[in-house]
């Protein structure tokens, strides 16, 4: 198939549509960075919870009747609970160990949240509509646009703007990154770090379960729902560098694209083209497109 096969619109539709998946994989992406930046561990428990955003949206309409907004607002006050409570218990206590550890653990932690509700749930999809409010879809001209998925887009840039903003622009932000660095110097000046670490790893993953409530309406929700998206998301963040916030967001948005583009091009490789991708970039730069040499 050759460029001029293809017709300009399908070109655009194409990129439009991979767009909404760069939105998902730069909000999972953005919490990875945060918690690797600030914290330096890799957690690949992100995915689990990522899901367990979406099957919280999902139990939160079909147990008690509430609606959408409210579990957008109401699963990432819930995961990042459920954070707080793994990072006081068990991540604590392997900082400074070797990166290897805290990848076991979060990776063990994966393989419990999943059994156990693949063992209430099973692996079918569970059904999950968009809001009345974002039903319907904006006509383009060369193509319709689900309404949902013009949210999606919408809202995640926002959130990705506005948490680089905090961590990179403000004096919270400035906080962070100094008591990850020096913590004896940032507690003398009356700052609880452990305090701070703590709710970070919170916020962290409760940017996963916000893009999890993102995803219901578009994917099915699945207790493996998050299982193959974060070996992607883990590529985009190693492409971008390794704790760079705007790496990730930038990463996961152009990736996406290509990965759309791909998908008109040449079909058969849009499943690996983020790979081969990570593999050039770290041949030419080990640290990522916008990771620090060390």
């Amino acid at each position: 198939m050759t460029v001029f096969a293809i017709p300009f619109p399908a070109l655009l539709s194409q990129l439009m549509l991979g767009l909404v998946n760069g939105a998902f994989y730069a909000m999972l992406s953005l919490g990875l960075a945060v918690i690797f930046g600030l914290l330096n561990v890799i957690n690949f428990a992100h995915g689990a919870l990522f899901m367990l955003g979406a099957l919280l949206a999902w139990a939160g309409m079909e147990y008690a009747g509430l609606n959408y907004w409210v579990m957008l607002a109401l699963s990432p006050l819930m995961v990042a609970v459920l954070g707080v409570v793994i990072e006081k218990t068990m991540l604590r206590w392997i900082y400074k160990l070797d990166h290897i550890y805290g990848l076991l653990l979060t990776l063990g932690i994966t393989l419990v949240i999943e059994g156990v509700f693949r063992s209430v749930y099973g692996v079918s999809g569970l059904p999950y509509s968009p809001p009345e409010a974002l039903q319907g879809a904006a006509d383009f001209g060369f193509m319709r646009l689900p309404n949902y998925r013009i949210w999606v887009v919408a809202v995640s840039l926002g959130v990705c703007f506005a948490t680089w903003y905090v961590i990179e622009k403000t004096k919270l932000g400035a906080y962070l990154r100094a008591g990850t660095e020096n913590p004896k110097v940032v507690e003398a000046f009356g700052i609880n770090v452990p305090l701070m670490v703590t709710l970070t790893y919170g916020f962290g993953v409760a940017l996963a379960a916000f893009a999890g409530v993102l995803a219901a309406p578009v994917m099915q929700v699945s207790p493996l729902m998050g299982q193959n998206l974060i070996i992607v998301v883990f590529a985009v963040v190693v492409i971008g560098g390794m704790g760079s916030i705007t790496g990730s967001i930038f990463t996961g948005l152009a990736l996406g694209v290509i990965e759309g583009l791909t998908k008109v091009f040449y079909p058969e490789a849009s499943s690996t083209v983020v790979f081969v991708i990570m593999v050039i970039v770290l041949l030419l730069r080990p640290a990522g497109l916008f990771g620090k040499e060390k």
